[in-house]
């Protein structure tokens, strides 16, 4: 199974008409993460996604949005190797994913 068809099964599970542009979520994750927060990354494309989908945005548009997005992630002013907030809070609760990748839990 690829990620398409991952999409593909995700859309059909939450009973959704979506088309996604992988690559364009990805790299706008991956700044996300890589200027503002470990976690930015899924949160951005969740938002991203709540935006377009309200408003039945087409694909110019949401593209349109997540480079607004993408820009005010890579202006943000957090410094390069700074510490995620939850990596002082012994609070913070985690898990460890298939890949081996800590997790912020949900609970």
């Amino acid at each position: 199974m690829n990620l398409h068809d991952w999409i593909d099964e995700v859309c059909d599970l939450l009973d959704i008409e979506a088309e996604a542009d992988e690559a364009l979520l990805a790299d706008l994750a991956e700044v996300a993460v890589d200027n503002v927060h470990g976690s930015a990354g899924p949160v951005t494309a969740f938002l991203l996604g709540v935006a377009t989908g309200s408003g039945e945005a087409d694909p110019d548009r949401v593209e349109q949005l997540a480079g607004q997005v993408q820009a005010l992630a890579e202006a943000w002013d957090r410094p390069a190797g700074a510490a995620d907030e939850t990596d002082d809070d012994p609070e913070a609760d985690s898990l460890v994913d298939a890949a081996g990748v800590e997790r912020e839990s949900l609970v």
